[in-house]
């Protein structure tokens, strides 16, 4: 994705150990689709006038991840001072949350369980297949998850790891476009999608023709 590190990276007012965006999608077994249940997002360290585009690519980004892993899978992507950090369950649930790298990866794991763990008991499995759109789901814990995990220490005081996270291989990916199959291209990727407006569209090339000017890719 130069995603970030060719757009978003250009607006943003630096600061540590922070989560930017959290999304709870599902992944259908059967067909692979991926629908987004409900997402949060804290932008507030970034321009202003850049935030709708940046939560378009955010949430761009984590459906491409969620479309790309298996079932029972947790992965990282880098994305120069971004890591996007992935886990879809066997059932299909998934969470995909945005944040600095001063955000440790396991910490981030458990963060991503623990959403998906509240979400279970908020919104039982029976209701997730007439949810089509975020504003069908009736999940109002996010929010506070976000805003509670901005520090793991005071999220969970130990900051421990389940152990099933240890016996998950997680998978560390330095680019968005490392997860796509051969052949593919981020570029058209975003052209083609339907998340994303024009607008968005338009600075993610414009930033991309500068970037490449300034031999940045």
């Amino acid at each position: 994705m130069g995603l970030f590190s060719r757009f978003i990276v250009r607006y943003k007012k630096r600061r540590k150990m922070k989560l930017y965006s959290i999304h709870v999608l599902h992944k259908d077994p059967t067909t692979a689709n991926v629908r987004i249940f409900k997402s949060e997002s804290d932008l507030s360290s970034f321009s202003y006038f850049q935030r709708s585009s940046v939560q378009e690519f955010m949430t761009f980004s984590s459906k491409l991840i969620v479309e790309r892993s298996g079932l029972g899978t947790r992965s990282s992507v880098k994305e120069n001072e971004y890591l996007l950090h992935c886990y879809v369950r066997n059932d299909g649930l998934s969470a995909v949350c945005v944040a600095d790298l001063e955000y440790q990866q396991r910490v981030a794991m458990s963060f991503l369980g623990r959403v998906l763990d509240d979400f279970t008991n908020k919104v039982p499995a029976a209701q997730w297949a007439g949810i089509q759109k975020e504003k069908d789901c009736s999940y109002v814990g996010l929010r506070e998850l976000l805003e509670r995990w901005q520090n793991p220490r005071e999220a969970d005081p130990m900051t421990r790891v389940q152990e099933e996270v240890e016996e998950t291989k997680m998978v560390m990916h330095n680019t968005i476009q490392s997860v796509l199959d051969r052949g593919e291209k981020l570029d058209d990727l975003v052209k083609k999608s339907e998340n994303l407006s024009d607008q968005s569209k338009m600075f993610y090339t414009s930033a991309r023709k500068m970037n490449k000017c300034c031999n940045y890719v």
